[in-house]
């Protein structure tokens, strides 16, 4: 398992920054053929999250859940359908792959280092307090999707197709926001080999937040409909 979300982290941000850098990196043709950043950050976020669902749709993902996320990970843990020791692992698992799946990036050189290789901080113009409410209702708003999908029978093995939708709307939404992170792992990556930890607790505490109001609020629907 720890395996499993090691390189399921790791292969989520090689890829999903690399799009990023390709994207937005100073340098890239792409400036030129996609003049226009809403459609450049659609694309991005259809192409990463898309990433993340094809890694959930490996072996690898299969292995272990293809958490990748360790505030996904709180919320199986909250619901309990994990304990607290495999909790850990998995957690352990994918702040170690954030790094491993970030080194590469080096590669990019300038085109990288000219957005700090992904790295998330609070948009110009926008304080902390913005960037932190951007946190928790974006990332409430995928575990709560997260949990619905996986609460029904009929709708699990869909699961992964709402990754590349939600994020293609959410990010040319709210990055210019916070980043768009939603996922602890996948910031402290790029703050590593970037060195950039400019309010870096906004991207651990919003998503962890917002994860936990997400898990209460889809835990108190399910005892009303089981009632019901």
């Amino acid at each position: 398992l720890f395996f499993s979300e090691l390189a399921g982290t790791a292969l989520l941000l090689l890829i999903g920054l690399s799009l990023v850098i390709f994207m937005f990196g100073d340098g890239s043709p792409m400036a030129e053929i996609i003049p226009n950043v809403k459609l450049r950050q659609i694309i991005t976020g259809f192409l990463f999250g898309g990433t993340g669902a094809l890694i959930a749709l490996s072996a690898i993902g299969r292995e272990s859940g293809a958490h990748i996320n360790p505030v996904v990970t709180m919320a199986f843990w909250l619901f309990q359908k994990i304990n607290s020791r495999t909790a850990v692992v998995y957690i352990i698992g994918q702040f170690a792959g954030a790094i491993i799946g970030t080194l590469p990036l080096l590669a990019w050189g300038q085109w990288g280092r000219s957005v700090s290789f992904g790295a998330t901080v609070p948009g110009v113009g926008y304080s902390v307090q913005d960037a932190l409410l951007g946190e928790v209702i974006t990332t409430f708003t995928m575990v709560s999707l997260l949990c619905v999908f996986l609460g029904f029978r009929q709708t699990r093995p869909y699961t992964p197709a709402i990754f590349p939708i939600l994020y293609s709307i959410m990010n040319p939404l709210e990055a210019k926001i916070s980043g768009l992170s939603t996922n602890p792992a996948r910031s402290f990556g790029p703050a590593v080999i970037s060195g950039t930890w400019d309010h870096w607790w906004i991207y651990c505490i919003g998503p962890l937040t917002g994860a936990l109001l997400a898990s209460l609020v889809c835990s108190m629907l399910a005892k009303r409909i089981t009632v019901a």
